[in-house]
């Protein structure tokens, strides 16, 4: 009899006992386990950027400081102005830090657009409309991004020197792949049908949504405000930190240098850049006239103010977030 019992007594409990498990707090515990991982595998760059840290400037580095807090509420504005309905403010807020420390734990955007995404669909906006409201955002932090460096390029043509840095005949197979890329998947769209429709209705949406967002001045004005007002704080805070460690290059010359790199490793899936940012900001540094050894050093020290340091408060921001079903 007690033979009999026990398989079905076992058998009873297993559910209970799945059921029992606190996902939700394991859950709440990956983002940290995630933080851990990855400041092992880059302690090296980590305690080089501390060591550099030390020898700065403070005044300079708190603004680089506080222009990084900046871009949590410039990435605020812009979430809601892609939204029609009212988002909770603080809710949002804490969310961007939330999802600046997704956004370094997992390949470039996704962390960040799955925090966003997840935030919209708890606060009641349909699964569609959150999806078109992600692509509007995207869409113009792109182009807010690309149009400063634009404007930058035409102010200072001669800021970036980068004949040197690419071999000659490196040229023509850099633009032939970068003209390759939107080429092909211009291609699969128009001929894989499968592909084809599910992204012309979402594309259908998001200009939808485009429409109804531009149709209210103050949700435009929030949009496009806080697309400019992003990558705007984030060269700022490269400025600083350069000023902190006494890079003499202009100003306006490293916020280009800053602009041109993020722009050319933006399409490089690595976990928020890592290693693609850092190898591209020091190349555009020293083409803006820096020498190596005070560029390399000023983008360690930035890096450290802009992600290593944010990572731990955001990725505990997130846990409390999950844990609390605000996302």
């Amino acid at each position: 009899m007690t033979a009999a019992r026990n398989p079905g007594l076992r058998a009873g409990r297993l559910p209970r006992f799945v059921h029992r498990i606190p996902v939700r707090h394991i859950l709440t515990l990956i983002p940290l386990v995630l933080v851990a991982v990855i400041a092992v595998q880059h302690r090296a760059v980590v305690a080089e950027g501390f060591v550099h840290l030390r020898s700065a400037s403070w005044p300079w580095l708190l603004a680089a400081g506080g222009a990084t807090c900046l871009t949590w509420v410039a990435a605020a504005f812009t979430r809601q102005g892609a939204v029609l309905q009212p988002l909770p403010r603080w809710r949002l807020l804490a969310t961007q830090l939330a999802a600046g420390s997704a956004n370094h734990l997992l390949p470039t955007g996704l962390g960040s657009g799955a925090v966003n995404l997840r935030f919209m669909t708890v606060c009641g906006v349909p699964l569609a409309t959150s999806s078109a409201a992600l692509a509007l955002y995207l869409l113009a932090e792109s182009v807010a991004r690309v149009g400063l460096m634009a404007v930058l390029f035409v102010a200072f043509p001669d800021a970036l020197r980068l004949d040197g840095l690419l071999p000659a005949g490196d040229v023509g197979p850099v633009l032939a792949g970068a003209g390759a890329l939107p080429a092909v998947l211009l291609g699969v769209l128009l001929l894989v049908r499968r592909v084809r429709e599910p992204v012309l209705r979402f594309l259908r949406a998001a200009l939808s949504e485009a429409r109804s967002v531009h149709a209210r001045p103050s949700r435009a004005l929030a949009l496009w405000g806080g697309s400019l007002a992003f990558p705007a704080l984030q060269a700022v805070g490269l400025v600083a930190v350069g000023q902190a460690l006494g890079l003499r290059v202009p100003p306006a010359h490293m916020a280009l240098a800053y602009l041109a790199a993020t722009v050319a490793v933006a399409l490089v899936p690595t976990p928020g850049g890592l290693g693609s940012v850092e190898a591209a900001l020091i190349v555009a540094l020293v083409a803006a006239g820096g020498p190596v050894a005070v560029a390399t050093a000023v983008v360690l020290a930035y890096r450290i103010i802009t992600v290593w340091v944010p990572l731990l408060p955001g990725a505990l921001t997130l846990g409390a977030l999950v844990r609390l079903k605000v996302i």
